[in-house]
């Protein structure tokens, strides 16, 4: 049988793992298509992108809900020694609720690129390259700083 304890470490790797690949997919702000003159949208392409969004976003919160409550609900059987196979059907439908929320999440924003020219994506693409590379530039620094800190110090 499984431990608690074991059972609570895959728990929170999960999530963990989630939010992960959460933020690495949300390296454009939420709203590019609003706030990026480059991409030079026009504004039929802007109101078809932003309804594209709404519609997600309610989608997306209605499946985030349902996720919540599921894993709740398995820590909840966790908490109270559930059989493992209670815990694993329990485990089954968050990971499927799980799978859902990303796959709408990325049809989502499929959606959205599709009401791009290719010059547009390109030219997003570009954007997300650069916003990359900032981002892992800052990561060094900051393992940098960390380094400094953690090396001894001449007397």
């Amino acid at each position: 049988m499984i431990s608690p304890r074991y059972c609570r470490l895959l728990a929170v790797a999960c999530l963990v793992s989630f939010l992960a690949a959460t933020a690495s997919a949300q390296q454009l702000n939420w709203f590019w298509w609003k706030m990026e003159p480059t991409l030079a949208l026009s504004p039929e392409q802007s109101m078809q992108i932003d309804g594209i969004f709404q519609e997600g976003i309610l989608r997306l919160q209605k499946q985030k809900d349902e996720l919540d409550r599921l894993e709740g609900k398995l820590s909840r059987l966790i908490e109270t020694m559930a059989t493992e196979p209670e815990v694993t059907l329990q485990i089954d439908r968050v990971e499927a609720a799980r799978s859902t929320l990303n796959k709408t999440r990325t049809l989502m924003l499929l959606h959205m690129r599709q009401v791009l020219k290719p010059e547009q994506r390109l030219k997003l693409n570009a954007m997300r390259d650069r916003r990359e590379q900032e981002r892992k530039a800052q990561e060094q620094r900051l393992q940098r700083e960390r380094d400094k800190e953690k090396s001894p110090r001449p007397h």
